[in-house]
């Protein structure tokens, strides 16, 4: 198999602060991946690097082998790399038609004049519109997207990140804040993402990884615990004993 997304021995410290230990992973192209870990084992610092928002001290990153490790942020997803945020990171005032058109636009290179498209050209309308429909965000599309419910903002983000048609997705904790009311729309919407797109998620919500990780990888104080299949992380000692907090002899 391809291999998608890879870190070779990865490092990144804050003055005497070691956050990420020699982590070396691999994303397997197609794989829904999971990267767990509890509180403060450095998922977000390994995220940032890999999106290129934080540079390593050393360590190398590779997209679908090509290695990325110098590129900005913008480049990286030129190349096919697209992220969720832990806070989202939307336009308050435009609305989810506006939002997913601009992201369209902006994947063609013409987000200047993003609103000249809508409306102009049938192929661009059709896929804002089945973006739309996938992400069951038609019934507010005309709504400011500061007053939409924030499950449904949380939809739109994972929307304008598949408008971007990324090879490679990062799903920072999608399900993180939205009423239990909201989440089975968050899970349907991340179980049904196209599978020619590989997902790393990064999550705390052990319901949704375990329904949707085909591999896991356990991160503890910056470093790879350990990684397989969910029934074989699940039973791991030593995962029961760092991330539920259980003996590791129970």
């Amino acid at each position: 198999m391809t291999i998608a997304l890879e870190t070779r021995g990865l490092e990144k410290s804050f003055g005497a602060l070691r956050v990420t230990r020699d982590l070396s992973l691999k994303v397997m192209q197609g794989a829904r991946h999971a990267l767990i870990g509890p509180n403060g084992a450095g998922k977000t610092t390994v995220i940032n690097q890999l999106t290129g928002v934080l540079t390593p001290n050393s360590g190398r990153i590779l997209l679908e082998g090509t290695d990325i490790t110098g590129l900005s942020v913008h480049k990286r997803v030129l190349r096919g790399l697209s992220r969720t945020f832990q806070i989202n990171q939307l336009y308050p005032d435009l609305t989810p038609l506006e939002t997913i058109g601009l992201a369209v636009s902006e994947r063609m290179g013409r987000g200047g004049d993003w609103w000249r498209r809508m409306g102009t050209r049938s192929d661009v309308n059709a896929e804002i519109a089945e973006i739309l429909s996938r992400f069951h965000l038609l019934d507010v599309m005309t709504e400011l997207t500061s007053t939409l419910p924030y499950g449904k903002q949380r939809l739109l983000e994972i929307a304008v990140a598949i408008a971007a048609k990324p090879r490679v997705l990062l799903l920072d904790e999608p399900a993180a804040g939205v009423p239990e009311s909201e989440r089975h729309d968050i899970l349907a919407a991340v179980a049904a993402l196209p599978r020619d797109v590989t997902v790393l998620l990064i999550e705390h919500d052990m319901d949704l990884v375990f329904s949707f990780a085909d591999r896991i990888s356990v991160l503890v104080n910056g470093g790879l615990l350990t990684e397989g299949a969910p029934d074989e992380v699940a039973r791991d000692p030593q995962v029961r004993a760092v991330y539920l907090g259980e003996a590791a002899d129970a």
